[in-house]
């Protein structure tokens, strides 16, 4: 036995061929559908852009940090302009052209001085000081002349103060000017407004710059600010916008877009070689534990595309939604995993939806999003079950549901803690569970008759009595037919004792003897009081008629449409088993014809010449565990 178990498993040729073209396809459509993000951007198509204004939202296709030249050069701009002209003052220079200009001034006001010093008449000493400074307008010379001795000692000290602190200060050759025109407030207010204007008109020519603009200072001083300015990394977020519609496409946008290749479509070849080796290693691992597992589904083509076709579809989803913040949980990706729970089996569904969630969570960059794919269509695989009730599909959706929610709440409270994302995604949640459902129920009877399999649904529809087929077998051959259904009690029970599928076994024995309508007399549950007709009969010709009840059966099956997993039973149901009543029949005969004694070596060896072969059903054995109770339920029953 065990011998045997090894030797169907070992990896044939024919597997690995079907391996290489299966793996080969699968890959390329899976690998391109994860690879369209390396291909040239949405900017490609004309019309993107117009006069540098987007004409649409454009969103970055993945996630990405980078250091920005642009924007780092915006904000050293804008550090050196905060950066004020440099001048050359000092304190020294002030400090010296300060005592320039008090020298300047006291040669300045030495004539007002003398002429108020002198013994002079009131009108010589007017004319002596109106010819002092001439270059005074009238109304200072009238100011001047109207001062006395004291007045003017008192004036000029506060001259030279004014002066000494102007110069000793920043006087800036750009500013000149300015200072010049606020002298007069700098001078005391005990001096009235004639005296003080007075003052500024002295002063006014002998206040000078002592500091000068200094271009090669101010550009050092810019050049430090901007250095200070570090390089500025952005971090860009899937599905982030870049441009808003009808926004004008700045430098900054530009160099984004760049980055993107959005502007310049191009080719990612690296980044489509890393989405080809993920789908390539996905794809074959996949296949290789459908060889290694689920034999019954790696030599059903139909079953292998079937679960391409789902996970291609899924993955075309998210790659749509990806570049959204919440809609990629709006997307009903436990659908997959229901749809092939009821379909094929919860082992290969769960397998699927591990798959799909190493997927999304390399498709959205988020271990969150992978951990709510993974964890809601396993909670959806095991309250589907096989699907028999639409309460089970309501039930199932309920649970990816709370668990969906579940892992949303889970990673709000391990992250930002973001409350209002997590309303988003609850609802989000709730939203992709009921649709995961409906899609689910609205596919699976379509898919299944698409790529012959078998529903759950479709059974039950088979197992009502209405059916054609079921009522020609009550009516035909009654005897048959209440046989076919104490063999569904059986199996069903039997089924439903070891794993198996009972719904399966219990519709696959209502007709699995469809092919005595041919002949309904030739079966004894159908003879009633009637004469058995294989008393007349050779034993070969009663094996033929027995035998012929199975092609018959299959004939029958397929012009009724019945689906090929069921029409598989009835060939199955009998196997290779010898027909042994038959058999002995045929020996009594061989013996008697030889006119041997029973018991005697003769007789031996006239029932040795019958050939068994001739008397056993041509099968093939049971290939499933509902085909092998099948036949154990039925050999009972009989």
């Amino acid at each position: 036995m065990l011998a045997r178990s090894a030797a169907v498993r070992r990896f044939a040729r024919t597997d690995a061929v079907r391996l290489v073209v299966a793996a080969f396809l699968f890959t390329v459509a899976l690998g391109g559908v994860l690879a369209i993000d390396a291909l040239p951007g949405p900017l490609a198509s004309p019309g993107a852009i117009v006069n540098d204004v987007a004409t649409s939202d454009i969103r970055a296709p993945r996630a990405i940090k980078y250091e920005s030249a642009e924007e780092t050069r915006v904000r050293r701009e804008a550090a050196r302009e905060q950066v004020q002209p440099q001048y050359n003052y000092s304190a020294d220079r002030g400090q010296l052209i300060a005592n320039q200009q008090l020298a300047e001034l006291e040669s300045v006001v030495a004539p007002v001085d003398t002429a108020y010093s002198a013994v002079l008449t009131p009108d010589a000493r007017e004319a002596a000081l109106r010819a002092a400074m001439p270059g005074l307008s009238p109304t200072a010379q009238d100011t001047l002349s109207q001062l006395d001795g004291s007045q003017w000692a008192a004036l000029g000290s506060e001259l030279v103060r004014v002066l000494d602190a102007t110069e000793r200060g920043e006087v800036r050759d750009t500013l000149l000017t300015d200072v010049r025109a606020s002298l007069g407030d700098e001078i005391s207010i005990r001096f009235s407004v004639e005296q003080r204007a007075l003052a500024q008109e002295i002063l006014a020519p002998l206040v000078i710059p002592n500091s000068t603009f200094d271009a090669g200072a101010t550009e050092r001083a810019r050049a430090e600010a901007a250095n200070l300015i570090a390089p500025v990394s952005i971090s860009i977020a899937r599905g982030e916008i870049i441009v808003q519609r009808d926004q004008r496409i700045d430098d900054l946008a530009r160099e984004k877009l760049s980055l993107f290749g959005l502007l310049d479509p191009r080719h990612d070849p690296l980044r489509a070689a890393g989405w080809l080796m993920l789908a390539g290693l996905v794809v074959v691992l996949l296949l290789a534990w459908v060889w290694r597992f689920r034999s019954q589904i790696w030599h059903r083509s139909s079953a292998l595309l079937l679960i391409a076709l789902v996970l291609i579809g899924a993955s075309i989803a998210l790659k749509v939604t990806g570049d959204r913040s919440v809609l990629p949980y709006v997307v009903p990706t436990a659908a997959v995993g229901l749809l092939l729970a009821v379909l094929l089996d919860a082992g290969a569904a769960l397998m699927v939806m591990g798959v799909l969630a190493l997927l999304g969570g390399a498709i959205i960059g988020s271990v969150e999003f992978a951990t709510y794919v993974l964890f809601g269509g396993v909670a959806g695989i095991i309250v589907v079950r096989r699907g028999e009730k639409l309460s089970h599909f309501i039930q199932a959706a309920a649970a990816v549901a709370v668990v969906q929610i579940a892992v949303v709440t889970m990673f709000t409270l391990l992250g930002d803690r973001d409350f209002t994302g997590f309303f988003e995604l609850a609802g989000a949640a709730i939203a992709s569970a009921a649709g995961s459902a409906v899609a689910a129920l609205g596919s699976f009877v379509i898919l299944g008759n698409a790529f012959g399999i078998t529903t759950s649904f479709r059974l039950l529809e088979l197992a009502n009595p209405s059916q054609p087929l079921l009522r020609r077998l009550l009516l035909e051959t009654p005897g048959t037919y209440h046989h076919s259904l104490m063999v569904g009690n059986l199996a069903e029970r039997a089924a439903e004792a070891i794993g198996a599928d009972p719904l399966l076994a219990r519709v696959a024995a209502y007709y699995h003897d469809v092919g005595k309508l041919s002949n309904p007399a030739a079966f004894i549950e159908n003879q009633a009081a009637n004469d058995n007709i294989h008393d007349e009969l050779e034993p070969e010709q009663s094996v033929a008629l027995l035998k012929a009840h199975v092609a018959n059966g299959i004939d029958l099956a397929y012009k009724y449409k019945l689906p090929k997993p069921l029409i598989a039973f009835i060939p199955e149901h009998h196997g290779t088993a010898l027909m042994s009543y038959f058999y002995a029949r045929a020996q009594e005969q061989a013996i008697a014809d030889a006119a041997a004694l029973p018991g005697t070596p003769q007789a031996q060896e006239a029932a040795a010449s019958v050939d068994a072969g001739r008397f056993r059903h041509a099968g093939p054995k049971p290939q499933s565990k509902e085909a092998a109770i099948l036949m154990l339920a039925d050999s009972v029953e009989a």
